[in-house]
């Protein structure tokens, strides 16, 4: 899939939603519960269809980056299903530590 920044994704397994803040250069497998997500804003399932392997859940205002596939995509709306790319767990964006005010 190519995607867009900007771009709306939603979990066609559970309730997971996500936008897309740097698209990646190249075509990418982007999945949560291990389907492929789909252009849309609502999430099409209950989670109850998630096989074990892929549960892990996104959370709700947080960032997922991957600097090898070049993407980062922020959670609108969280869900039981683990984000992927390209087979692998699409990990969360570490915060930026802020300068100290000595």
């Amino acid at each position: 899939m190519i995607l867009k920044v900007g771009q709306s994704l939603a979990s066609s397994v559970d309730t997971t939603t996500v936008i897309v803040v740097r698209a990646p250069k190249a075509d990418v497998s982007l999945t949560c519960g291990g389907v492929d997500m789909v252009v849309g804003k609502k999430g099409q399932g209950d989670g109850s269809s998630i096989d074990p392997a892929h549960v892990g859940g996104a959370e709700l205002g947080k960032r997922y980056a991957d600097d090898e596939a070049g993407i980062e995509i922020l959670c609108t709306k969280p869900g039981a299903g683990r984000l992927e790319v390209d087979g692998r767990v699409l990990p969360l964006k570490a915060a930026k530590p802020l300068p100290s005010s000595d």
